[in-house]
C-alpha cells in the first residue's frame, strides 16, 4: 500500500478515495461494454469476465493517458489527475442526462423535426450545460483553478473569447 501510495503521491488517507472511486468507475465500465456485446448470449459468467478484461484494458488505457497529460496538466500531486479524470466522465454523462429533458420541455422530438437538425440542436445543448457543468463539478471536487482555466481555453476555441478577457 506504501508503494501504490508514493506512486500516486498520496499523502492522507481520505485522498485514496479518488483511485477507489476511478476503479469502480472503470470495473463498471468494463461491465456495461461486456453486458452491451452480450447481451444475446445470457451468460452471466462470461459477461463478468469480459469486463473484468475490457476494465483491466481500460486501466491500461488510463495509465497510458495519464503519463501524456503528466507533463501537460499542471497539477501538484498525481492523485489529482484521477480526480480531474472523475470531473470529466461525470460532467459528460450529466450534460447528456440534463440535455434530454431540457430539449424535450422545449418541444423538440425526433418525430417532429429533422433527424439531423434534431441531433445538432440536442449536441448545441449538451455541450452549454457541459461548460456549466464541467466548472461546477471542478468547484465540487476541489479542482474549480483547473477547470477554470481549461475552460478558458475551451471558450476561446470556440471564438468566444472576447467574453471572458
Amino acid at each position: 500500500m506504501n508503494n501504490f501510495k508514493s506512486r500516486w503521491e498520496i499523502q492522507k488517507n481520505w485522498q485514496l478515495i479518488f483511485p477507489l472511486l476511478g476503479s469502480i468507475g472503470l470495473l463498471y465500465s468494463g461491465y456495461k461494454i461486456s453486458h452491451a456485446l452480450t447481451k444475446a448470449y445470457n451468460n452471466y459468467i462470461f459477461t463478468i469476465l469480459l469486463g473484468l478484461l475490457l476494465a483491466f484494458i481500460l486501466l491500461r488505457f488510463t495509465l497510458f493517458i495519464f503519463k501524456k497529460l503528466e507533463n501537460k496538466w499542471k497539477v501538484t500531486y498525481k492523485w489529482e489527475m484521477i480526480r480531474i479524470f472523475i470531473v470529466f466522465a461525470i460532467t459528460g454523462s450529466s450534460s447528456m442526462l440534463i440535455g434530454r429533458p431540457i430539449i424535450e420541455f422545449i418541444g423538440i422530438t425526433q418525430d417532429n423535426l429533422n433527424p439531423f437538425i434534431y441531433w445538432i440542436l440536442f449536441v448545441f445543448i449538451a455541450i452549454v450545460f457541459y461548460q456549466i457543468l464541467l466548472v461546477t463539478f471542478g468547484w465540487l471536487f476541489g479542482q474549480f483553478h483547473f477547470f477554470w482555466e481549461f475552460e478558458k481555453k475551451m471558450l476561446r476555441r470556440f471564438g468566444l473569447g472576447r467574453f471572458i478577457d
